[in-house]
């Protein structure tokens, strides 16, 4: 079976582009500030920020940064074909920006006490790719 194939005749899985150099950069162990800096588009460098903010206690910090990862992602699956819904699998490692974004954004909301979102970004996490890793 091929990554996200949906056998009930929904969309295909969107499976976005990688992104060589921040990946480069980012495992080469650059500063994920200065990653978000020359790559303000990719949702990889905005989770790593959200994921840094979030060990150091910064809670509100990492619920902003996971924000704008997310839109930054959204932005990358429509100009993908995406429609506002379908798969985005975990599998595809260029979509683990956004799907680490999401979780973070989800993460970060429990901890404001921010309910329905919580709800909500759990619920599109899933539908995403249940198997995509959870807060």
């Amino acid at each position: 079976m091929a990554i996200g194939e949906n056998l009930l005749g929904g969309p295909p899985p969107t499976l976005l582009p990688a992104d060589p150099a921040v990946e480069a950069e980012l495992a080469a162990g650059a500063d994920p500030d200065s990653v978000v800096r020359a790559h303000p588009q990719s949702s990889l460098a905005w989770a790593v920020l959200a994921d840094q903010a979030w060990s150091e206690g910064r809670v509100v910090e990492s619920y902003a940064f996971a924000r704008v990862g997310y839109h930054r992602g959204l932005d990358a699956l429509r100009r993908n074909g995406w429609k506002g819904h379908g798969p985005v699998p975990w599998e595809h490692e260029p979509n683990r920006g956004f799907l680490r974004c999401l979780a973070a954004l989800g993460r970060a909301s429990q901890a404001i006490g921010e309910d329905e979102e919580v709800v909500r970004i759990g619920d599109f996490l899933g539908d995403c790719d249940p198997n995509a890793p959870r807060w």
